[in-house]
């Protein structure tokens, strides 16, 4: 019989809804329950991709004995870390402070007024693997309850006080400037694996921030090394693009297979920027294989982009994508695109993926290239490869989990606006528009707030600060992409919006729930750009670019707030905050706004051509563009510009204070 979670959209919280547990989600009911009966909590924190999520309930959840211990003692509750971001950061952080270490399948035993008192990760069905088990842990939780009780009252104020310290943080006094930056830079290179690219050791997770703020610096080679490194190992879809969400090893060859949204788009970005600094055409074609994969497996039909694909298929991880050399022999032979043979040599093929007998997986292949990103080809591997996907095609896919985050399709906006504006796509350019009216026009509630999630028509829960902040970021992207104004109106809005829901008018930065969020035991502000960037580093980076449009000076005072606050850390431990120092490098540098005008009765973008293939033809990340017709006065960077000798005319203008106009692409290529 389905339990209370039946109700729910999130595909996660769906896949325990046959659970014999008796589960909650979040809520007010589960809460009262637990304060009316005086029972602990016991709250399970997963997502749909997550192998071990997946073992934990075919051990525990769908055991019937275990299931009645919790419901006897327990009330249970379910969470989708991905819906629920500011539950799942508040008992994290908990976990690692009782633990030492954190993770999901998350398991957190709260009193009735949701603190936390103890909490771990997985927990096996039995003591067979060095662990305690999960009946174990539940039986000493429950003495420590009952006998204890009095001892955890007493601390739970003070549990509640460390988990809101981060929102108590008070500006710091250090003003970093150029010579900062610049050591923060170094101190992030002191890790960089130089071998395998990437930085530290195993388990390796892409490093997206990291790569655009080496890029923005200048630092090419280990940009460069990690891009290459990462494109011929296991960690990419060899076959049919997109990356794994991190590998095993520490040379990206062997990966935890779930495939995420974000940072595919994240990537496909890093890629199209690494193809504009270098120009090896093996960027570019990562970065389109990468969004053709997000635009042909994980677009929905309305033009949001699914969640997630699941790392397990038929209850193994991995199944769908490894191979033995005899199937990948008999892919070849069956599908080789001609009649009476002469396909592809197998034995070309084995060599050039790293097909071996002995395997790299569990006896089985991850395909990898494995002479490097840079090796050449062989002559029919574009056959070889269909045929290899059109046998995959016939395995059982991976499950998806195809709710559509509000966040993660604001990332996936930025990248395909990018990339069809630098590429000349204007299929990427569609699929960005149309995710981006998607979101405008089904991810909002009744007064025109914004919603975290949709699924089957049905979009829910208050959005959170990061929805909000990569959401700014995705619309001026757009903006920069084809010069709507609607999309530069909507940037505005949006940041005003956030700045008055989210803002902290005493120490500045932002909450990661808004002020009419449910109350939960903290109000807190997540920082950290890892492995996807931290709501307050694309606050900020989107308020600055945001004030180089406009001349608006608040803006650019909101993002140095956020500065004051995480600064300081960030300059200690630039791997976890790059995305936030990207945001600095962009203040500190240069920036360059770009004024291009139209003349009277000509198309925008189509007249400025030539002057935007100037634009576009390198990696500008301190340079931020507005278009309009002769006339327009917003953005404000376009007031009081003319299209000299009506002809398109291009201003280049560093903080409002602009060169002479041009209409010679050479010429802007010289003042660019």
């Amino acid at each position: 019989m389905p339990n209370r979670l039946a109700r729910e959209t999130s595909p996660y919280l769906l896949q325990h809804s046959e659970n014999p547990v008796d589960w909650f989600p979040w809520s007010e009911e589960a809460l009262a329950l637990a304060q009316e009966q005086d029972r602990p909590i016991l709250l399970s924190v997963g997502y749909s991709a997550c192998h071990w999520c997946h073992v934990m309930e075919r051990e525990s959840f769908e055991d019937p004995e275990t299931a009645a211990y919790m419901n006897e003692h327990f009330v249970n509750v379910k969470v989708d870390r991905e819906e629920r971001p500011d539950v799942d950061a508040i008992y994290m952080e908990a976990v690692q402070q009782i633990s030492g270490h954190g993770g999901w399948p998350m398991t957190v035993f709260l009193d009735p007024d949701g603190v936390p008192f103890y909490g771990g990760t997985y927990f096996p069905p039995d003591e067979s693997r060095g662990m305690p088990s999960f009946r174990m842990v539940m039986e000493a939780v429950l003495d420590a309850f009952e006998t204890r009780r009095e001892e955890l009252r007493e601390r739970a104020p003070g549990v509640r006080a460390r988990l809101a310290a981060i929102a108590e943080v008070e500006p710091g006094a250090i003003a970093a400037g150029p010579a900062q930056l610049r050591e923060a830079v170094e101190r992030l290179m002191q890790a960089a694996d130089r071998r395998h690219g990437g930085f530290g050791a195993a388990p390796k997770f892409p490093p997206a921030a990291a790569l655009e703020l080496l890029l923005a610096r200048g630092e090419a080679e280990h940009v460069q090394r990690t891009l290459d490194a990462m494109l011929a190992g296991g960690i990419c879809d060899q076959l049919g693009g997109g990356f794994a969400r991190y590998t095993v090893d520490g040379a990206w060859q062997i990966p935890h297979f779930e495939k995420m949204l974000y940072d595919n788009a994240l990537l496909a970005r890093a890629y199209l920027h690494g193809w504009q600094a270098f120009g090896h055409e093996r960027h570019r074609r990562a970065c389109e294989e990468t969004l053709d994969w997000m635009l042909r497996e994980m677009r929905g039909p309305e033009g949001g982009f699914y969640s997630a694909l699941d790392a397990d298929s038929e209850g193994e991880e991995g199944r769908f994508y490894v191979w033995t050399p005899e199937q990948v022999r008999a892919a070849l032979a069956g599908n080789d695109g001609t009649e009476g043979g002469g396909g592809p040599d197998p034995e070309e093929i084995l060599a050039y993926y790293g097909v071996s007998e002995r395997g790299n997986f569990e006896g089985a292949n991850v395909l990898h290239l494995a002479g490097g990103a840079a090796a050449p080809a062989p002559a029919d591997l574009e056959r070889a490869r269909q045929a290899l996907l059109a046998t995959r095609a016939e395995r059982v896919r991976p499950g998806l989990d195809d709710k559509r985050l509000t966040a993660w399709n604001a990332l996936a906006i930025a990248a395909l606006a990018d990339a069809g504006a630098v590429l000349g796509r204007p299929d990427y350019l569609d699929a960005a528009r149309a995710c981006a009216e998607f979101v405008e026009e089904s991810l909002r509630d009744a007064d025109g707030r914004l919603l975290r999630t949709y699924k089957d028509g049905d979009a829910r829960l208050n959005a959170y600060l990061e929805d909000h902040a990569f959401l700014l970021e995705a619309l001026l992207a757009l903006y920069e992409a084809g010069f709507e104004q609607r999309w530069f109106e909507r940037a505005r809005e949006l940041a005003e919006t956030t700045i008055a829901r989210f803002g902290d008018p005493e120490r500045g930065g932002f909450y990661s729930t808004s002020a009419d969020h449910e109350e939960l035991i903290a109000r807190r502000k997540e920082v950290g750009d890892h492995p996807i960037p931290s709501g307050n580093s694309a606050m900020a980076m989107g308020l600055l670019r945001l004030a180089a449009l406009t001349g608006e000076r608040e803006y650019e005072r909101q993002a140095e707030a956020v500065f004051a606050l995480f600064v300081e850390p960030a300059l200690r431990h630039p791997e976890s905050f790059a995305h936030l120092l990207r945001a600095l490098d962009f203040q500190l540098a240069p920036t360059r706004e770009l004024g291009l005008v139209a003349p009277v009765g000509e198309q925008v973008p189509a007249a400025l051509d030539s002057l935007l293939a100037v634009v576009r033809s390198k990696y500008r990340p301190h340079l931020v563009v507005a278009s309009g017709p002769e006339g327009a006065d917003d953005p404000p960077l376009l007031t009081d510009r003319t299209a000299v000798e009506g002809r398109a005319t291009a201003y280049v203008c560093e903080n409002f204070s602009c060169r002479l106009p041009t209409t010679d692409a050479t010429q802007l290529e010289s003042q660019l």
